[in-house]
């Protein structure tokens, strides 16, 4: 027994020169381990708490959109964009906000919309606020910034549209050659089956293609007879 004693008192005097060693540590990562799942709970809640307010403020913007009130509208979307940037509702409320703006005749707060979507938004989203960007500002005559917005290709689905719209830039700017060159670029992108507009099914896809076929060709009649 006093054996037992004495090998038990060596276990408990190196389990204590351990703890004395390493017991700061071992608190440490407990204790930074325990402040991580926390906090990862924490950022969890507040991330959905902010897509569920962000998500209102949206619903409240698409209203304001289908009721025509562009204040309404830049006023909710100025939200979205400052409160909730990291959500996926802001660059949609930037892109609707935009197309509003454009229509009421507020071009510049349209353009500071679409730029942030170009800044902020997912690949396709970029895409399409590019081309919609270079669409103001052939409007307003300034053709090199909206060609500078159609450099550097797109995602699939929209280089046919960028190159129709390079098109509309050139031939509006007097470039017809350069115009030219891109009409007959977009008509063979749709040869080679890609689609000249997104999100329809198979019938509306292969109906829109036709027509904008016929708009291109027409496009480039018109250039022919212009000479």
């Amino acid at each position: 027994m006093a054996t037992y004693d004495l090998e038990e008192q060596e276990q408990i005097a190196e389990i204590k020169a351990w703890w004395k060693q390493y017991g700061n540590l071992v608190v440490g990562i407990v204790t930074a381990v325990s402040i991580g799942v926390i906090a990862w709970q924490g950022w969890n809640w507040y991330q959905r708490g902010q897509a569920a307010t962000a998500s209102m403020v949206y619903a409240a913007l698409q209203k304001a959109v289908a009721e025509d009130d562009a204040q309404r509208v830049k006023t909710a979307s100025g939200e979205l964009l400052e409160k909730f940037g990291g959500t996926a509702y802001a660059p949609l409320a930037a892109l609707s906000a935009a197309r509003v703006m454009v229509n009421a005749g507020d071009t510049k707060t349209a353009k500071l919309q679409l730029l942030w979507v170009v800044d902020n938004g997912e690949h396709e989203l970029r895409d399409l606020a590019r081309l919609r960007l270079a669409a103001v500002l052939l409007d307003e005559k300034a053709y090199d910034e909206a060609l500078r917005q159609l450099e550097g290709g797109a995602g699939a689905g929209f280089s046919t549209l960028y190159l129709n719209m390079r098109g509309d830039v050139f031939s509006a700017a007097g470039r017809k050659a350069e115009a030219r060159e891109a009409y007959q670029g977009a008509l063979a992108r749709l040869d080679q089956g890609e689609p000249g507009g997104q999100g329809r099914n198979s019938l509306q896809a292969s109906q829109a293609n036709a027509a904008f076929r016929e708009v291109l060709q027409l496009k480039l009649d018109a250039l022919a007879e212009s000479r």
